[in-house]
């Protein structure tokens, strides 16, 4: 080989070698990059867009509302008696009566038992506001239970010490659409004569052996709220097998005018105390079209809660919810797990949420302690719950240091993470990505927390 062929040999083969080299290092580098936390700049794990919430079907949907739309009847009429029979038949119930929203589902089931000044209500500590509302706007006291954390229900075990000659019901909430031990519920009400409304309000479909929840009870209420699984705008529903109750609060939520077994007298008028908390035609045909999926969705949910729960399982710091084990069904408003700081290098939970939240994964902490917000204290000020009850039974400071929670106050604060329903909607494979995300800002939790600082 002479010399110039000798020098265009070698020129070409470190030509060769310095484009193999630097193929090798993108690729080692994008892999890489792909296992940095976003929140560090590198790549997201979820870069698509997760199913969107609410659903709308024009072409299945609107038929039913342009056909109220054109009708001009759009108050109270055939579409809503249609709904709620569905609703009832749904659920296994012998009658549903629908209402405004669930807040005034709960205060209207209150009303209706004849729950109010006086009494005392048992009610977990872990839920939405609209919960303990109910129950003050009644004018009954709420007491609160802590938490099961593992379940992230009311602790049977912790119901019977918080009963009082005062207690009068229990309220029993499925949150985040995962059943409360309402067998057990149940057996202590029965044992202490106490009514049982339940604030299924998150939970459409859930069942323990089979049986829906909100059957259990004297009551059961439900919302149908944009966010909720089963979306109406607003809306809510109460079901009962109780056909005098029912007409009650039939009667209630129409200005309190004869409906049934309230009829009384011939042409008597408007017989009891009520109100005005009528759905329109167009949101009872709104959630006919939402009910035709809402039990496809409810398995899909199912499915993908339990595939990212067996994935995240393993996961040091990681404790997924737990079902009771005669929960034959979840409606999984959310999915829930507790966050341990301590397997992520002390890494806080709102930075663990900023980095999931980087990643693509939408995320929350989920509540604030509801038994020491001010509406409580504001309540026991006010000139009607101090005219009718004495002194002793509002003495603010004893009610708190009486309704301390501190499982709850641990939930609230430093390990509940919730991840939306709209997201277990999705393919089985971004469950994957989710559970990837978590273990890759566990494996960078240093870096984060220094990168925080």
């Amino acid at each position: 080989m002479d010399r110039r062929k000798f020098i265009k040999k070698s020129v070409m083969g470190s030509a060769s070698l310095m484009t193999v080299t630097s193929l090798n290092s993108s690729t080692v580098w994008a892999k890489s990059n792909i296992k940095v936390p976003a929140i560090l700049g590198g790549e997201k794990m979820y870069t698509g867009q997760w199913p969107k919430w609410p659903i709308w079907n024009s072409a299945t949907d609107e038929k039913k509302l342009l056909e109220v739309m054109r009708s001009g009847v759009w108050s109270r009429n055939k579409v809503t008696e249609e709904f709620e029979k569905q609703w009832a038949n749904t659920l296994g119930a012998k009658r549903a009566l629908a209402v405004v929203n669930g807040t005034n589902a709960l205060n209207t089931s209150l009303a209706q038992l004849e729950i109010g000044w006086g009494d005392e209500v048992l009610v977990t500590s872990y839920t939405f506001i609209a919960s303990v509302s109910s129950i003050l706007l009644n004018g009954a006291i709420p007491v609160f239970v802590d938490v099961d954390p593992e379940t992230f229900q009311m602790d049977p075990d912790k119901i019977e010490e918080k009963i009082t000659p005062h207690t009068r019901a229990i309220l029993p909430v499925h949150i985040l659409g995962l059943p409360c031990d309402m067998e057990r519920i149940m057996k202590i009400a029965e044992k202490h004569n106490l009514l049982v409304v339940e604030d299924a309000c998150q939970a459409w479909l859930a069942e323990i052996n089979g049986k829906k929840v909100g059957n259990f009870g004297n009551a059961g209420c439900f919302s149908f709220q944009n966010s909720k699984n089963m979306a109406m705008g607003e809306g809510g529903a109460i079901i009962s097998d109780d056909d005098a109750f029912m007409d009650r609060c039939y009667s209630y939520h129409n200005y309190g005018n004869p409906y049934g077994s309230t009829a009384g007298q011939f042409s008597a008028g408007t017989v009891m105390i009520g109100t005005k908390l009528r759905i329109t035609e167009y949101q009872a045909a709104i959630g006919l079209a939402q009910l035709q999926r809402l039990e496809e969705q409810t398995d899909l949910r199912n499915k993908n809660a339990s595939y990212l729960q067996s994935l995240i399982d393993e996961i040091p710091g990681i404790i997924p919810y737990r079902l009771y084990k005669n929960v034959t069904k979840a409606a999984f408003h959310l999915f829930p797990f507790r966050y341990q700081k301590e397997d992520f290098k002390g890494l806080s939970r709102t930075d663990f949420l900023s980095a999931l939240r980087a990643e693509g994964v939408p995320c929350s902490g989920g509540y604030s302690e509801l038994n020491k917000m001010p509406f409580l204290k504001n309540a026991f000020e006010s000139k009607y719950f101090r005219k009718f009850y004495p002194t002793e039974r509002l003495n603010y400071q004893r009610y708190a240091e009486e309704n301390n929670c501190p499982l709850n106050e641990k939930l609230c604060n430093e390990e509940a993470v919730w991840i939306p329903q709209n997201v277990l909607l999705s393919a089985k494979t971004d469950m994957k990505k989710i559970a990837g995300a978590i273990e890759k800002i566990q494996q960078h939790a240093e870096r984060i927390i220094a990168n925080t600082k």
